[in-house]
């Protein structure tokens, strides 16, 4: 009797520890007076000590989706020619290997830096995905999110 109490103890402890690693996120918002239809040529700001390649791997996410886009360090006015500037902050997690914990996106306006759209991925061991995945899941809410209407 008491083994069988030691031993569900034991479980639901291991369930409940176990189940706080499973947590995943993803959201996007568009600001209300922006027009994501209308971006069609993008610079994406590479981080200065981002030595994984997120910039290549934003660029190429856009570019595979009929968008013009180029990345590149980040520079005093945005490039001419262009439509929005991409900023992301990328965190990191150590479990086993590195993996990417969280992605947050931000489209920029090039002539003022507003923020015209913003995602997250944040996913813990258990939900990983590789960058490129993270990336997808990013850009896609992006272009999916319906814009936020005045007053919301």
């Amino acid at each position: 009797m008491y083994a069988r109490l030691v031993l569900s103890i034991l479980i639901l402890s291991v369930l409940g520890l176990s189940s706080g690693c499973a947590v995943n996120r993803a959201t996007a918002t568009i600001s209300p007076d922006s027009d994501m239809s209308k971006v069609k040529t993008f610079y994406v700001v590479q981080q200065p000590k981002d030595q994984r390649g997120i910039e290549k791997l934003i660029s190429d996410n856009l570019a595979a989706r009929g968008f013009s886009a180029r990345s590149g360090p980040e520079t005093p006015t945005a490039p001419p020619a262009i439509d929005a500037v991409v900023t992301y902050v990328d965190k990191w997690m150590w479990d086993i290997t590195m993996y990417m914990l969280e992605l947050t996106v931000t489209v920029r306006n090039p002539t003022n830096n507003f923020p015209m759209a913003t995602a997250n991925s944040y996913h813990t061991s258990l939900t990983r995905k590789s960058p490129s995945e993270m990336v997808d899941e990013v850009l896609t809410n992006i272009f999916n999110a319906p814009a936020k209407k005045q007053g919301e």
